[in-house]
């Protein structure tokens, strides 16, 4: 079984930043993308960004773009999320998944997800 844990969510005024965290564990896996979803208060889960590992490309969702940065923290298993200039409409449970496949938008496109953790921007 593989597990996947983030860290690094918490409470931030607006316009601050927050990097978050996430590792895969478990038995042998060898991801060839990761990628972040957030579920905001009464919202449905959306993309966030991803990451492909054999090029390093990464893709975002427009509502982020110029603000959140997806990177690798040493291994195909390891990603960070880092995130700036924050909005309270970015409020919501940020979750972290993993793909044998590329990169992708879609949910269904990764195998493996964590339990995520909160992130929550006051205004």
């Amino acid at each position: 079984q593989v597990q996947l844990r983030e860290s690094g969510g918490g409470l931030v005024q607006a316009g601050g930043s927050l990097r978050l965290f996430c590792e895969a564990s478990g038995r042998t896996f060898r991801s060839n993308s990761m990628g972040w979803f957030r579920q905001g208060p009464g919202k449905e889960r959306e993309f966030v960004g991803a990451i492909a590992w054999y090029n390093g490309d990464t893709i975002y969702a427009d509502s982020v773009k110029g603000r959140f940065t997806v990177s690798g923290a040493g291994g195909r298993n390891t990603v960070f999320l880092q995130m700036n200039n924050l909005k309270p409409e970015d409020t919501a449970v940020y979750y972290c998944a993993a793909s044998r496949h590329d990169a992708s938008p879609q949910q269904r496109g990764y195998d493996y997800w964590g339990q995520g953790t909160q992130v929550t921007v006051s205004s």
